[in-house]
């Protein structure tokens, strides 16, 4: 039987406990277009925190309940998942949707309410004095299009005169993310960019890959979702574009993108701001006191993947904003404000990473009243198709401030003029 929104906000609201648990919302899509990619997201992010319940007893001895609300990856059923949640009084938001995101950056500003955007949504929200609420550590789409050139940069040798670089993106608020940036990029290193929008979900692309077959682009970075993803993968196995000039941002690297092009796929590219597979100590724990307890969020054949890890990972940084909130308030049983004060005295090292059973997984993370996205550092990991795995092929790569700076002021500026909004952090 299938409950509506109406009837399974009161149904979470009945389960959950009387005293004040921590409240972590988990905005999933277990159904629609992207539900393949959705789901290993949400399991990772339920598991991290029924680890730490049946590990640590919680965080601060206060257990994390994770109520889960469907958005079906629909911008209209993300507002709705907001207005059946905020009820409970949740500490932080992960809505997994940059339409979303841009829907509730105005509520949760007038509700107080954080959201944490890893990697998605509102680039310009890194710039804490404007959008006191959302973070977007530890990188943003803005970051990603400076490391992929940067990356590209390595590989011709530190000039791009005269090359082509062509953008394949989903013609949503998220794939036009990258589109200033790279412009920019294009008048300081001197490449020629050509913009060749996908509409959703992605399953025609023909007209694209003909163009690009036909104009001969040099490398194409691919911004994607979904079922668009397998799809230009596959359409440019056909032009036999080569996989080693073809970089996808990290929504377009995970292991659903690159196997049902099978051989063809072998040499891709992808972004990434964490390890790759199960091969560190959390894993262990994770398998102790979750998967073979039967306490696993889904069927427990996710685990490992880049996008259940990568979920776990968002799961992670909200535990270390929670313990530091905590310890900045003085109780276990933190409002979202301390909340927000524990996002923004952040600092996850390396030496952190390892401790929490993670070494050499992401960049260390220093949030900031100033800045909410961190450093930016990204890696790139190539799929092996005869392995059927990624591997990192980079070091952490810094983005160019010299030019995302000004486009996040720029941007955050007007939009702080546009809303009336009073800058702070002075």
């Amino acid at each position: 039987m299938k409950l509506t929104l109406a009837a399974l906000a009161t149904t979470m609201m009945v389960a959950s406990p009387a005293l004040a648990d921590l409240i972590v919302p988990n905005m999933s899509y277990r159904t629609g277009p992207y539900a393949a990619n959705g789901i290993p997201y949400a399991d990772g992010f339920a598991d991290y925190f029924t680890l730490l319940n049946e590990r640590d007893g919680g965080i601060g001895g206060q257990l994390v309940q994770v109520p889960e609300c469907e958005t079906a990856y629909n911008t209209e059923k993300g507002v709705e998942c907001y207005e059946s949640l905020r009820g409970q009084s949740p500490l932080v938001l992960n809505p997994l949707s940059t339409g979303i995101t841009y829907q509730l950056i105005p509520r949760i500003t007038q509700d107080g309410i954080p959201l944490y955007t890893p990697g998605y949504g509102r680039t310009s929200a890194k710039n804490g004095a404007v959008f006191e609420w959302v973070f977007n550590a530890p990188a943003n789409y803005w970051d990603g299009a400076s490391v992929a050139v940067k990356h590209i940069l390595d590989q011709e040798g530190g000039d791009l005169s005269g090359k082509k670089i062509a953008l394949v993106y989903h013609n949503s608020a998220y794939g036009k993310e990258p589109i200033r940036t790279l412009e920019e990029l294009s008048q300081k290193h001197g490449f020629e960019l050509s913009l060749l929008p996908v509409d959703a979900p992605g399953q025609e692309q023909k007209s694209q890959w003909l163009q690009i077959r036909r104009d001969r682009p040099d490398y194409v970075i691919m911004y994607a979702w979904g079922v668009m993803n397998q799809v230009a993968i596959q359409e440019a196995v056909n032009i036999r574009f080569p996989m080693d000039k073809f970089i996808g941002i990290w929504w377009s690297g995970s292991e659903n993108d690159v196997r049902a092009a099978g051989a063809g796929a072998d040499g891709y590219k992808a972004l990434t701001f964490h390890g790759v597979g199960r091969d560190y100590p959390l894993y262990d724990d994770l398998q102790q006191y979750v998967y073979d307890a039967g306490k696993a969020a889904g069927a427990g054949d996710q685990a490992g993947s880049v996008l259940y890890s990568r979920g776990a990972y968002s799961a992670l940084v909200i535990a270390e904003a929670i313990a530091k909130a905590q310890e900045l308030a003085g109780t276990s049983e933190i409002t979202p404000a301390q909340m927000r004060d524990g996002f923004e005295a952040l600092e996850i090292t390396a030496e952190r990473m390892a401790e929490l059973g993670l070494p050499d997984f992401g960049a260390p993370i220093a949030l900031s009243c100033e800045n909410h996205g961190g450093d930016g550092l990204a890696r790139v990991q190539q799929w092996s198709a005869s392995e059927a795995s990624w591997s990192l092929i980079t070091d952490f790569i810094e983005p160019d401030a010299e030019i995302l700076d000004p486009l996040i002021a720029e941007d955050s500026a007007n939009y702080a003029a546009e809303a009336g909004i009073q800058t702070r952090c002075e």
